[in-house]
């Protein structure tokens, strides 16, 4: 796993993209930050910077983010891409994730957040924003996974819980944040713990933030 990553942020409002670039810069993980905003550039500028992970927006003036997304993953198959998106359109979302997206945030989401997504998706993590849909489940689950072993055993939703078991939360708390039942978020963490060969939620905490997935 790359210590430090190139990011590239894609989206044709520079008040937007100054304001993300001012915020990665300062993180230890990564090593250079790129601008685009068009899909022409954001190709061009994944491509000749050869970069890691990309936020991307979908609605750009040359085209969509979707359309970039299957470009740039085209050309630099391991590159990462988060969507950012203003409307919550499940369609637009799901046709994302479908062309190899490895999840969406809402715009409008906390910028500590969408860093935090961002670091989560580069180290081959699934990120899924509020409201979703079956349509942006079944299209997580058919992207291949990416994820070092045990973690690449894991659904999109299981390792979503386990993001939060990772960060001290309860299932009381998770299942108010998913939507779930509390009784759901058990069943989820036993199969959890069972792909991951682990006893407890305690055990797979520490697993899971030594492999990254939360500090």
């Amino acid at each position: 796993m790359k210590e430090r990553w190139r990011v590239l942020i894609v989206d044709d409002h520079p008040v937007v993209r100054r304001g993300l670039r001012a915020m990665l810069e300062g993180e230890p993980w990564v090593e250079e930050v790129a601008e685009a905003a068009t899909v022409a550039e954001a190709v061009k500028e994944a491509v000749t910077r050869q970069v890691h992970v990309v936020a991307m927006d979908i609605a750009l003036p040359d085209g969509d983010g979707i359309d970039a997304t299957r470009r740039i993953l085209r050309a630099r198959p391991d590159a990462m891409v988060l969507m950012l998106t203003m409307a919550d359109d499940e369609h637009d979302v799901a046709r994302a994730i479908e062309v190899g997206a490895r999840g969406y945030l809402l715009k409008d989401t906390d910028p500590e957040t969408v860093i935090d997504a961002l670091r989560t998706v580069a180290a081959g993590g699934v990120v899924l924003g509020p409201r979703i849909g079956p349509a942006v489940l079944t299209a997580a689950a058919r992207q291949p996974a990416r994820l070092l072993p045990p973690l690449d055993q894991l659904t999109p939703r299981e390792y979503e819980i386990l993001t939060f078991l990772a960060a001290g939360e309860s299932n009381a708390r998770i299942a108010r944040r998913l939507g779930l039942s509390e009784k759901t978020v058990r069943n989820q963490l036993s199969s959890v713990f069972s792909k991951l060969e682990v006893a407890d939620r305690v055990q797979a905490a520490l697993l899971a933030r030594n492999m990254g997935v939360a500090e």
